[in-house]
């Protein structure tokens, strides 16, 4: 089996070629690959697969050759990853898959279509605006905190730290608490505090990420987003560029009338081959 190492802002990711998805993607196999002692380690698994080849991706065809496969390091589906889309379109790219154009470049998810553009060692990639839904509440440890939820093709829990907490302080090791009612198919969530003002945007977070399926990651593309939009509510405006640094880095939100552009470098590290039977528990 052919792989490609690849992350975004330190969100990492085992990518897999399977153009025709002949491949026999199990959960197992998936949690095999993101094992970072005994597999190749990774937040998630990216398969490259054509729209028309894959249930979930053919009604796209028309619209998107490929379709971007997005599974947790645990097995599970996710309907969305920005950090994993941008990662998915630098492979296409560096790998001939497609032709560098100068316009969008369309790629089909589970969330729907999402575009993406190369912004020199950049990609950025366009999802739907964000949407807010009642606000709910996470523990951790002993503290509870009420945060907004958030909808970006995947479900965002953004709790805004008390001003006498320090974000490097909190424990992530454990999941935080939420309402299972209110996420019944569990959410990402984010722990922030604002930074100090960056030329040419109109806010700057700081951000820790519990992905659910996943634990803390360095980064969280869709988990950027829905802080950018909660940042700019909070400050009485409906679209504006947010810069939100991750402990991965730094990724840029722009929010417009209508959608939601996320931009950030997307590097492969390294190709090679493994052995499948080998992974296997």
């Amino acid at each position: 089996m052919e792989f490609t190492k690849g992350h975004g802002t330190g969100n990492d990711f085992v990518i897999l070629p399977d153009p025709d998805g002949a491949l026999d993607l199990t959960p197992g196999l998936v949690a095999a690959l993101c094992d970072r002692r005994r597999g190749l380690g990774g937040d998630g698994v990216l398969r490259v697969v054509r729209a028309a080849k894959h249930p979930d991706g053919a009604a796209l065809a028309g619209e998107a050759e490929w379709f971007m496969d997005y599974w947790n390091s645990d097995g599970s589906f996710a309907e969305m990853c920005g950090n994993g889309a941008r990662v998915f379109v630098r492979y296409l790219l560096e790998t001939g898959l497609v032709a560098p154009s100068g316009g969008a470049l369309p790629v089909a998810t589970r969330a729907g279509l999402v575009r993406a553009r190369v912004e020199g060692a950049d990609v950025a990639v366009e999802m739907r605006r964000p949407r807010f839904h009642d606000a709910a509440t996470a523990t951790l440890g002993g503290l509870t905190l009420t945060g907004a939820a958030v909808d970006v093709g995947n479900p965002h829990l953004v709790c805004a730290l008390p001003a006498a907490l320090e974000l490097a302080g909190l424990d992530l090791t454990r999941a935080p608490e939420v309402d299972a009612a209110a996420f019944p198919t569990g959410v990402n969530v984010e722990f922030t505090t604002p930074g100090e003002p960056v030329d040419g945007t109109d806010a700057h977070v700081l951000m820790r990420v519990y992905e659910r399926g996943s634990a803390e990651t360095l980064s969280c593309g869709t988990g950027a987003c829905a802080v950018a939009a909660v940042a700019l509510r909070d400050a009485g405006r409906e679209t504006g560029i947010v810069a939100v640094d991750v402990p991965g880095g730094r990724l840029t939100v722009t929010v417009t009338a209508d959608s939601c552009w996320l931009a950030g470098p997307a590097v492969l590290v390294a190709t090679g081959t493994l052995t499948p039977d080998a992974l296997r528990p």
